[in-house]
């Protein structure tokens, strides 16, 4: 039996370190981000238009940032981006504990965010082939998204809990509720991409795995992927059904899960670290559990994951009458278990299903759907925040969910997916 390449591959080591702590920082700005809006408008329509500026760009850019690693190192793209994140988190977390952060300043940070993560996304991706054998790839990978997962889990609690036992602590020079567990949790994070560059700048990659500049153009690569993906019915359905589940879960659950822990979880902060924190939990199970539920329902990938959105959907209206940490807690962390258990059998699916030509554009295409309709759904639900009750969102964002999931089970598209599906044969 191999051994794992943890205990055999230097840079793989380096580069799996200094991520692992990269992604646990991360999840303090995604709990602190949030809190510090509402902390200074308390305006959810604020909090929805901080989350698109970060995160529209991020999803546009993210396409052009695989032809920038095409044409550069890998390694040095993902350096440079840690790098302008790290300066820009640590200038937010400078801000807030002198009290001079105003939401200009958030909005300038959120974006410049955004765009140094589009470039970090696809060379962390492109940087794990050239420090791995080629056989050892399905094993790294699987320790990085094992991490990913805990991260998730784990993250977001332990944001919490700095963000709420520094709630009552002075900051000179501020006014701001809650400055100092917010600053601790911004410093924190930056903390870990200074980490994270120093583990990247010990890797050494050798001169052959380095990609040589791209051939044809990004746009027309891009338009090659989208015409792959409309000459597959299957695939084409799935992809549109996920943006619209991006549209019904993605905002109002990064807008409302906020709202919900400031104005009725009964611990602030920690309440919001504690319920992101259970979806992430509920992803880490279902990803463990993925293959044996595939199993079960005898590889009915589709007709499984419209069930489960159905199921979702519910446990959104029932939030609508939640009150407790606990209960929230429960709720998430099923619609996590769900969302972990589909996200792993769908991207085995298109895995299998894609040729692999055109494998990295499909799932650019893929990236692109949930980190750019997500946010701008976000963006929506802030401002329509203002003219409904947080219950009322809850309840229309889930039935109407549950019924579109119910009623894709017609859709032979949809409700036929596979797990055995293979490539469709390519003219």
């Amino acid at each position: 039996m191999s051994r794992h390449p943890l205990a055999t591959n230097a840079n793989f080591r380096l580069l799996f370190g200094g991520s692992t702590v990269s992604m646990f920082g991360d999840q303090f700005t995604l709990v602190a981000l949030p809190w510090l809006v509402l902390k200074l408008t308390g305006d959810p329509g604020a909090l929805g238009l901080v989350l698109a500026t970060m995160a529209v760009p991020r999803a546009v850019f993210m396409l052009i940032g695989g032809a920038v690693v095409d044409h550069f190192s890998a390694r040095a793209v993902l350096l440079l981006a840690r790098g302008a994140n790290a300066v820009m988190v640590a200038v937010l977390a400078a801000m807030v504990l002198t009290g001079t952060i105003s939401m200009p300043w958030v909005y300038a940070l959120a974006l410049g965010i955004g765009l140094a993560t589009a470039f970090a996304y696809p060379a962390s991706t492109a940087l794990l082939p050239s420090v791995i054998d080629p056989r050892e790839l399905q094993q790294a990978n699987g320790s990085m998204m094992g991490m990913r997962q805990l991260s998730l889990f784990i993250g977001p609690a332990l944001a919490g809990v700095v963000i709420g036992t520094g709630a009552h602590a002075p900051t000179a020079g501020s006014a701001l509720a809650d400055a100092y567990g917010l600053g601790r949790a911004f410093a924190i994070d930056a903390a870990s991409f200074c980490a994270s560059l120093l583990s990247l700048a010990l890797i050494r990659v050798p001169a052959a795995a380095e990609p040589g500049p791209v051939q044809h153009g990004v746009f027309g690569k891009l338009l090659g992927g989208l015409r792959s993906i409309a000459a597959d019915p299957p695939l084409r359905a799935f992809m549109f059904y996920a943006a619209v589940v991006s549209v019904f879960v993605g905002g109002p659950t990064q807008v409302g899960l906020p709202v919900l822990a400031d104005m009725r979880l009964d611990h602030g902060a920690t309440s919001l670290g504690i319920v992101m924190a259970a979806s992430g939990g509920g992803m880490l199970l279902g990803g463990l559990a993925s293959g044996a539920v595939a199993k079960l329902v005898r590889g009915h990938l589709g007709a499984m994951i419209l069930c489960f959105d159905a199921c979702i959907g519910l446990a959104l209206v029932a939030l609508a009458g939640v009150h407790s940490t606990v209960l929230a807690a429960l709720l998430l962390g099923v619609t996590g278990l769900f969302g972990g258990i589909a996200q792993i059998t769908l991207v085995s699916w298109i895995q299998r299903r894609v040729p692999r030509e055109l494998l990295g554009r499909t799932m650019s295409v893929l990236m692109f759907t949930f980190l750019g309709l997500g946010p701008l759904s976000a963006a929506g639900v802030g401002a329509l925040l203002k003219v409904i009750s947080l219950p009322t969102l809850f309840v229309i964002a889930g039935l109407t969910l549950t019924a579109i999931a119910l009623g894709c089970m017609t859709s032979p598209a949809l409700r036929g997916i596979r797990a055995q599906d293979a490539a469709p044969t390519v003219a």
